[in-house]
């Protein structure tokens, strides 16, 4: 068997709320749409930023994850790439998707919004003060 390797991966903002059904087996499918942005070089010297927009599929996510994927949300996905077609109005439709599983997304968002730094000790608030005759040039091992 010869080997070969299909894999995307991406990091970008989810354009729209991530919508789940469920298959014959109880499976949940999870579809929402990531864009990712390149900026290039006009022929006239500016800069333009593109974007593109990618279709993922993810199975078997857990409810965490699917409270996670909100439109605006930046996120991780990584999965393989799928091409299929269906026929809509006697004219054959082509997409490209990412296929992932919850292995393949990890959000990249605050972990939680309502978690206060100041619960937690600054390392700047809690360490000394140097003092001024410490590490002066004349103190230097070297």
């Amino acid at each position: 068997m010869a080997f070969s390797l299909n894999k995307a991966q991406l990091i970008g903002t989810i354009g729209r709320d991530a919508e789940t059904s469920f298959t014959t087996t109880n499976l949940s499918v999870t579809k929402f749409s990531v864009a990712t942005s390149h900026s290039r070089k006009t022929k006239d010297g500016n800069w333009e930023n593109e974007t593109t927009w990618h279709n993922i599929t993810a199975f078997g996510l857990n409810d965490f994850l699917k409270d996670k994927l909100k439109k605006g949300a930046k996120i991780y996905v990584e999965g393989r790439i799928d091409h299929n077609s269906y026929e809509k109005d006697g004219q054959t439709k082509y997409f490209t998707s990412i296929i992932t599983d919850f292995n393949g997304i990890i959000p990249l968002d605050k972990k939680d919004d309502s978690y206060d730094s100041s619960q937690s000790g600054s390392f700047t608030e809690s360490a000394p003060a140097p003092s001024s005759s410490a590490n002066t040039e004349d103190d230097l091992p070297f």
